[in-house]
Parts: C-alpha cells; sequence; structure tokens
C-alpha cells in the first residue's frame, strides 16, 4: 500500500493551523503528513463547527479530535474537554495519547473508568483537569459526586460510538449530552455511522458537518498477514506449536469468549508456556498485574478477550494470532492493531476452521488485502475425536435417510398405491368422500 491510499501526502500539519505546542508533539512522535481523516476533520473542527467523523480502525481518528480539543481549549480551563469511549482500556489508551500530544502545550488529562479506586480518580479530578477521558458509568458517577461538572465543558467527543451502542450505553449518552444545557462544540467519530448513530449525534448537534474518509487502514498496511486451516479440536494444539516453532518476542492471542481465553491460557501453562489471560470478570488489580508485567517484558504470550484488549498500548507486540477469527471485521482490524507499533513491523496468524471461509473472506474485502496462507509440514494432525466421528456418522446417517424417505403429498402411482386387503374392507382403498352423508342434526342442550 502507498503512503497516497492512507495519508493526505500533499498536506503537512503545519498547513493545518495548529499552534507551535502540537507541531512539536507531532514532530517528536514522527508524524509529517495527516491521515485522510485528518486533514478533512481537523479544519472542520477547528473551526469550532460539530461534525461526525467516519473512518476505518487504525486511521488515526484519536488525534483528528484530540488536537482540535488541545488547540481550542486554554490549558488553565478545568473540565473544559469531555471524551466518552466505551471501555477501560480504551479509556487509559486515549488518555496517554491525548497526555502525549499535550506535552508541550500544558493540559492535564485525567481518565476516569470502573474497576480503579474512585478516590484516586476523585484526587485527580478535584485539581481540576482541562481534560477528561472516561467511559459514561464513571463520568456519571463522578458528576453525581460532585466531582465532574458538566456546564464547564466547551468540547465533548464521543469516541467508538458504534461500539457504545453496541455495549448499551445509548442511555447514559442521552443523559450526559442531555445534561450539557451551554451546548458544546460536540464531535461523534466512529468506524461505521448508522441511520442511528446519525440520528442520535445530530439531536445533540447543530449544523454538524459528516465527514467520510474512505482511506485504507494504516494498521493493515504494515502488519504482514497470513492464516493457517485447521479443525476445531486441533486449534490448541497449533497455537502451541506456532509459539514453539516461531520466535515471536511477545505474543497476544485473542479468542472469542471469556470462557476460552482462560481454557487456553491453562493450556499453554500446562505446556510449560508462560501464558496469563486477560477478560472481563477479572478483578482490575489483577488486570493491572498482568499488564504491568507485560510492559515490562516479563510476560511473553497474552491471552486476552477483545474487549479486555481494547486499548492495549504496548509497544513491543511482535505478533497477534486471532486464535478465534473474529465474527466482526473490523474487530480483526483493532486486534491486528495491537502489533506493529512504534514504526515497526508486525505479524499476524489467524487460525481458520473450514466453516469460516466466508469470515475470511469479508475481513479480505474490508482490508482490501488476500490474506496467503500459512502450513507447516511437520505438523500433523491428530486422529479426529469419538464424539465428533460419532456425530458425523449420525449426520451421514440422518442424510441418507432423508434421500430415500418419499414426501407424503407425493402423488402415488398405481405400482405403489395397491390394494391391501387387510387395512380396507374388499381390498378397496377411498379416493374420495362418499357420494351420501348424514345430513341430520346433533342434539344439544340449547334451544
Amino acid at each position: 500500500m502507498s503512503n497516497s491510499e492512507t495519508f493526505d501526502v500533499h498536506v503537512r500539519f503545519a498547513d493545518l493551523g495548529l499552534p507551535a505546542p502540537l507541531l512539536l508533539a507531532l514532530e517528536a512522535k514522527g508524524y509529517q503528513h495527516p491521515t485522510k481523516i485528518q486533514s478533512a476533520l481537523l479544519p472542520v473542527a477547528l473551526s469550532g463547527r460539530d461534525c461526525l467523523g467516519q473512518a476505518k480502525t487504525g486511521t488515526g481518528k484519536t488525534a483528528a479530535f484530540s488536537l482540535p480539543m488541545l488547540a481550542r481549549l486554554p490549558s488553565d480551563a478545568p473540565f473544559s474537554g469531555l471524551v466518552l469511549v466505551p471501555t477501560r482500556e480504551l479509556a487509559i489508551q486515549v488518555s496517554k495519547e491525548i497526555h502525549e500530544f499535550a506535552r508541550h502545550s500544558g493540559h492535564a488529562v485525567v481518565a476516569v473508568y470502573g474497576g480503579n479506586s474512585v478516590n484516586a480518580q476523585a484526587t485527580k479530578l478535584k485539581k481540576g483537569p482541562a481534560i477528561i477521558v472516561g467511559t459514561p458509568g464513571r463520568v456519571m458517577d463522578m458528576h453525581e459526586r460532585g466531582l465532574l461538572p458538566y456546564n464547564q465543558v466547551k468540547m465533548a467527543v464521543l469516541d467508538e460510538v458504534d461500539r457504545m451502542l453496541d455495549i448499551g450505553f445509548r442511555d447514559d449518552i442521552r443523559r450526559i449530552l442531555g445534561s450539557m444545557k451551554q451546548h458544546p462544540q460536540t464531535i461523534f467519530v466512529s468506524a461505521t455511522i448508522s441511520p442511528e448513530i446519525e440520528k442520535l449525534a445530530r439531536s445533540y448537534m447543530r449544523d454538524a458537518e459528516k465527514i467520510v474518509s474512505t482511506e485504507k487502514s494504516l494498521t493493515v498496511s504494515q502488519v504482514d498477514q497470513s492464516y493457517l486451516t485447521v479443525e476445531h479440536w486441533e486449534k490448541r494444539r497449533l497455537l502451541h506449536h506456532l509459539l514453539t516453532h516461531e520466535t515471536p518476542e511477545l505474543t497476544v492471542v485473542f479468542c472469542r469468549t471469556k470462557r476460552t481465553v482462560d481454557e487456553v491460557a491453562a493450556y499453554l501453562q500446562k505446556k510449560g508456556i508462560d501464558a496469563h489471560p486477560i477478560h472481563g470478570d477479572m478483578y482490575q488489580n489483577a488486570r493491572d498485574k498482568v499488564m504491568a508485567k507485560l510492559r515490562s517484558g516479563e510476560l511473553p504470550v497474552l491471552i486476552a478477550s477483545d474487549l479486555a484488549a481494547r486499548g492495549l498500548d504496548v509497544d513491543d507486540i511482535s505478533h497477534v494470532i486471532n486464535y478465534d477469527i473474529p465474527e466482526d471485521p473490523e474487530v480483526y482490524v483493532h486486534r491486528i492493531g495491537r502489533t506493529a507499533r512504534a514504526g515497526r513491523r508486525g505479524i499476524a496468524w489467524t487460525l481458520v476452521c473450514p466453516d469460516q471461509g466466508e469470515l475470511l473472506t469479508s475481513i479480505e474485502m474490508l482490508t482490501n488485502v488476500e490474506i496467503p496462507r500459512k502450513e507447516y509440514a511437520d505438523f500433523v494432525a491428530g486422529p479426529v475425536p469419538g464424539e465428533v466421528a460419532a456425530r458425523r456418522d449420525l449426520e451421514a446417517k440422518r442424510k441418507d435417510e432423508l434421500a430415500v424417505t418419499r414426501n407424503r403429498y407425493e402423488t402415488q402411482t398405481p405400482a405403489t398405491n395397491a390394494a391391501d386387503p387387510t387395512k380396507y374392507p374388499g381390498g378397496v382403498v377411498p379416493s374420495g368422500l362418499p357420494p351420501k352423508r348424514l345430513g341430520g342434526r346433533v342434539a344439544t342442550r340449547r334451544r
């Protein structure tokens, strides 16, 4: 993929009207040209207009809304910026990224989210930070405690709105935005903008501009992707084979359910691999310990659910393995975006079962990339499990029975409609109603 497919190579950040402190921060991060969604959304947001921004995952939407926020809001204006996100992990990631952009502007940024100490977050809020990034539940909690006033918000951003609606934050969003009688500048950003999202957004916006970017994901261009075909019952063995026959430095393995996360982690641990699970049912302090080990390089393999890994901001992840191929192609892009950080290339492997070809095709269509197949000649598949073989035999038997079973409504031929004297008087099969029927009335108690 060429840079022109993702970046607006004819524009530099300096051309967009950003103040010098932000340009210094962008230069330190190695940013030169904005992505296409950034190039389109930044001027609109900097002008103070409400806007909806739609772009694929991995195209830099966080910078697209955070840079205008830092440019327009004074650093000494408490609670003037509010960013709502769907998960605690994303709250941590977005607040960290805004903090990096604000390294020369002096804006204080605080993340508030569930599962962490209310008192610790309350202490930070009492200092009056300029920008708050939080999940709807904890934001409302802090507001009810009198620690997070809505009436001072000048800019409100909703990030990953499609995910927030999926998770069920619709009423919370209405409650928070509906409480802001001052009508702050409002920005919605999302990978998809359904009619429902647009209707919700415009109910809180004035003269909003909708910006739709069709650029390709920057993530996809930096990751070497491949898939491996495998039967469902062989997935754990193949995963173990991958981890022991390749040389991944730091690997994140994505599973679809929390139960699978725990089962895969336990299996690998029995095989001598230092793998740790992380998912939403774990206590926050346990998740924080796992993340600390991951960031310090002490944990080589992380087994994660999608929500728990949203916002994973570790630069040294070399490999991502999709143990379960996701049903939503956007989730796939989120997952592989955990690698290829800090200018490095990343590697993503996906385990695909024989009945999941359509899911792989939908991912290829979204990313506009043909994902090559990876094979291991030395991986020998084991025998089919007994219960699987029995189920297959039963299904085959049922198909055979269906193939020879006659439709009971099918027109019968004389050969198959022969009279049976043991069943019908005189051996004559009735072919219709009798010519004469009793026409009398049945006596009832009615008068």
